[in-house]
């Protein structure tokens, strides 16, 4: 394949509502990308739709996990998958249709620009929220304000999953050790970058609340995060 290959990572559980919309979206922003379902045996069908979506597309692939085993996981394992076949742009987004598929070669320009991995990031000028409660707002930008502050961050929005990577990126780092199941994964994969030097950048996106399914947040994912970013705060060797 061409370099630099792009693929776009998205994983699934329960997403069967939206995961079509989403797919078409991204073949559509990014026609020579590929996309990589990671599902997690999801009960209501998704990884069965994931399948006919794979068939009838040769640059659509589906990754079946044996249950669901946190975000975090997930998308090491398609990492892993990725980087296992050579692809040069690896980019994480959700199923659910909150990541504009639109905004996609935004995240892969700032790479062609020379960055490393690039953020989409809602909490900077010309970012947005739409249809978030003031509650979910509030969460959002206090748990980012924390991990910027313990983590010694310059980064905005440290809890967004839409990101880009370059190979050299995610490979700069060792996946085996990345901690986070939860959404502090996105916490962690920033800080290890960071700390291992590489260029990371901020785009502007426009993140909108999804139309279907149900959110994954929950008071264990919010603890998860606090907890780890306080560790790695007051021990840096945790990100070695």
């Amino acid at each position: 394949m061409a370099s630099p290959s792009t693929i776009i990572v998205i994983p699934t559980y329960n997403e069967i509502d939206s995961l079509g919309p989403v797919v078409a979206a991204v073949r559509a922003a990014v026609s020579d990308a590929h996309v990589l379902v990671v599902d997690d045996n999801s009960p209501d069908g998704t990884g069965a739709l994931a399948d006919r979506l794979a068939a009838g597309d040769e640059q659509v692939h589906v990754l079946h996990r044996l249950a669901k085993d946190g975000l975090g996981r997930a998308y090491v394992a398609g990492f892993t998958w990725a980087l296992e076949r050579d692809f040069g742009r690896i980019v994480e987004m959700d199923a659910d249709g909150s990541h504009q598929a639109s905004e996609l070669p935004l995240l892969l320009a700032a790479l062609d620009a020379g960055a490393d991995a690039a953020i989409g990031t809602r909490w900077m000028p010309g970012g947005s929220v739409h249809d978030w409660p003031l509650h979910r707002r509030l969460i959002s930008r206090a748990g980012t304000g924390y991990a910027r502050l313990m983590l010694r961050s310059r980064l905005r929005d440290l809890t967004s999953g839409y990101r880009a990577f370059t190979r050299r990126a995610l490979e700069s780092i060792d996946l085996d050790r990345v901690q986070g199941a939860g959404y502090v994964f996105q916490i962690e994969m920033a800080a290890r970058l960071s700390k291992r030097g590489m260029r990371v950048t901020e785009v502007p996106i426009t993140f909108v609340e999804r139309r279907a399914g149900a959110s994954k947040m929950s008071t264990a994912i919010v603890l998860e995060a606090m907890t780890w970013v306080t560790k790695a705060g007051f021990s840096p060797r945790k990100l070695s």
